[in-house]
């Protein structure tokens, strides 16, 4: 099965008022339809709430550049599950990163984060592009491949409530699950 990356990956409808049949500038049709049990093509939901214009977007890059060498030191370890390390490849150098996030386990399998800062988010474009890395969490490093955009009501159950209002409030509503990668000596 070829999972679709990015743009085109599978978005798994929750929520009626944002149904995924419409095109753009199109109001779609109130009618129910038959619901699919595997996630099926469609368009993107909607966007996060979060729009950044480029001067803060600027902002926060340098705010990031001194903060993240300080959570880094702490995040991913076995006291703070709230944060794990994304660890990746640049899309267009190679260079190494390690980006702390919000992570959870997903329970079907792999793990979910938010994508705060939408499709533009740097770590996730080169994620996409590589279609694999190393999240660190709870201490422990887990291969993770095949990002696909999910929304908020498939993403929300690997969070506490604490962080699914949080992340409510906000108005995050896309999120990214990746699959944990089989390990290079699985032979079954």
């Amino acid at each position: 099965m070829s999972t679709a990356r990015g743009r085109d990956a599978a978005v798994l409808p929750a929520d009626p008022a944002y149904p995924a049949s419409a095109g753009r500038g199109q109001a779609a049709p109130r009618q129910a339809a038959p619901r699919q049990a595997a996630p099926r093509q469609a368009a993107p939901g909607p966007a996060n709430a979060i729009r950044l214009g480029p001067r803060a977007r600027r902002l926060i890059r340098s705010v990031a550049r001194v903060v993240n060498p300080v959570v880094l030191r702490f995040a991913g370890g076995r006291h703070l599950p709230v944060l794990g390390v994304i660890h990746h490849r640049g899309r267009r150098t190679g260079q190494h990163y390690a980006t702390p996030l919000g992570i959870r386990p997903a329970a079907a399998g792999g793990f979910v984060m938010p994508l705060t800062f939408g499709e533009e988010a740097g770590w996730y474009r080169n994620v996409r592009a590589t279609g694999w890395c190393v999240i660190t969490w709870r201490g422990d490093d887990h291969s993770v491949a095949d990002p696909v955009i999910v929304d908020r009501a498939t993403a929300l159950p690997a969070f506490p409530r604490y962080e699914r209002l949080a992340l409510w409030l906000i108005g995050i509503r896309q999120f990214v699950w990746l699959r944990c990668a089989p390990a290079a000596g699985d032979s079954a």
